[in-house]
């Protein structure tokens, strides 16, 4: 039952049996069970104080029931093991008439016999666990009285051991009642960090189950951009030069759209399974970066400076696209008269230069327009995820200049080996 009597007392769900952890001061919860969250400890320190106190009746019955004492105990013995037993398999939420019950039935037997004295100190538990702490205590050192009070009434009258058992049994169980509370709230503090720690768990595991979202979505922004967009803006340029040319150079750039098309649903297919761009798997990287710089910019040259080391996969593909990218932008803006494309294997890096002396534009600047371009910022992402660096130098009528830095682990295996082999 929920008391709020007390400022350091812990809400307590009835007599025994319902109480979520809290980490409140209190001895109440010393028999509670956690409503689904009870602790194994907690469970079996509950079950041998419920058991302990039948047994103890059962031991102050005996006597009656062997005949040595009259049988006009067993009735009311009867009646208090039933009524204890209903109280702790109803969980009442307000368990001070069951209470109430249960310390007159012993009260009336402790003044038919005081063999049951000994039931005295499951009852002190009951007081500790269902009442707030400044009544738990007064009804301890009653209970005691009453027990100390039959003992003098038995025969032999009142003895000192007879005062010092039940004060000495009523001082044991306010402490063991106070250090199983203890134990109740150390648990309880226990399990609201595994619950922490479990809920720290599953906020990062969204948070990487997010964060891979958002690369995977990162990933497709830019091969879409760097693969069909640039496609697409391809044929829609040779469609629009076809429409005003001669006849025979119309069936020319109707061919080339033609490849182009067939070029990007080959790289449509290719990235939604996420394999290697078809360039690569049929030639090495500095073929692949001839056969785009001669497609893409007919006339520009393309150089290859040392000899040639197998690449990772996400290396040559980066590179691959980053020449796609930057031709792509010369091809529709530059107007250049000389392009070309430079690859240097060198100690422990690779770098790609792209040059164009066409019209050059400021870096930094938005698009006349006011959206935002994508082509750098991929540009960027790509180099950046292979732990290289990317520089782009342009003024306007000065030409463009970006190169690209990759470092190489030369000694690592390269998983390059089917470009190699198309060698």
């Amino acid at each position: 039952m929920s008391r709020t009597s007390l400022p350091t007392a812990v809400p307590k769900t009835g007599h025994a049996d319902t109480a979520p952890c809290t980490t409140a001061a209190g001895t109440g919860r010393v028999l509670a069970g956690g409503a689904g969250a009870e602790m194994p400890s907690m469970r079996l320190v509950r079950l041998a104080l419920h058991g302990a106190f039948y047994a103890l009746l059962a031991v102050a019955a005996a006597p009656a029931l062997a005949g040595a004492k009259p049988l006009a105990v067993v009735p009311p013995a009867v009646v208090l093991a039933a009524v204890y037993g209903l109280g702790v398999v109803r969980r009442n939420d307000r368990p001070g008439p069951w209470l109430a019950a249960v310390t007159a039935l012993w009260l009336l037997l402790l003044a038919m016999d005081h063999g049951f004295s000994y039931v005295a100190f499951p009852v002190f538990f009951l007081f500790l666990h269902v009442l707030p702490v400044r009544w738990a205590h007064p009804a301890v050192a009653a209970a005691t009285a009453a027990v100390v009070a039959a003992q003098a009434a038995a025969p032999g009258g009142l003895t000192a051991a007879k005062v010092i058992g039940p004060v000495a049994g009523a001082v044991v169980a306010v402490l063991t009642g106070y250090g199983y509370a203890a134990l109740y709230r150390e648990s309880c503090r226990r399990q609201l960090l595994i619950d922490d720690l479990m809920r720290t768990r599953d906020e990062l595991a969204a948070a990487q189950r997010e964060a891979g979202r958002l690369a995977e979505r990162q990933r497709l922004a830019r091969e879409i951009h760097d693969t069909l967009a640039q496609g697409l803006s391809s044929i829609v340029l040779l469609a629009r030069a076809a429409e005003t040319a001669d006849p025979e150079a119309a069936r020319a750039r109707m061919r080339e759209a033609g490849r182009t098309a067939a070029d990007n649903l080959a790289e449509a297919r290719r990235f939604v399974r996420a394999l290697t761009p078809p360039a690569l798997e049929e030639a090495p990287l500095p073929e692949a970066l001839r056969r785009v710089t001669a497609r893409a910019v007919p006339g520009a040259v393309f150089r290859l400076d040392g000899d040639p080391c197998a690449l990772p996969v996400e290396t040559e593909v980066a590179l691959l696209r980053l020449t796609q990218e930057a031709l792509a932008n010369v091809a529709r803006h530059a107007h250049a008269d000389h392009t070309a494309v430079t690859i240097a294997f060198l100690d422990g890096q690779v770098t790609l230069d792209i040059y164009d002396d066409g019209v050059g534009f400021t870096p930094g600047d938005g698009r006349a327009d006011g959206r935002r371009t994508f082509g750098l910022h991929g540009m960027r992402e790509r180099i950046a995820a292979l732990g290289g660096t990317l520089t782009v130098e342009s003024a306007p009528g000065e030409g463009t200049v970006i190169a690209a830095a990759v470092p190489v682990d030369t000694d690592a295996p390269a998983a390059a080996g089917a470009t190699e082999a198309a060698a």
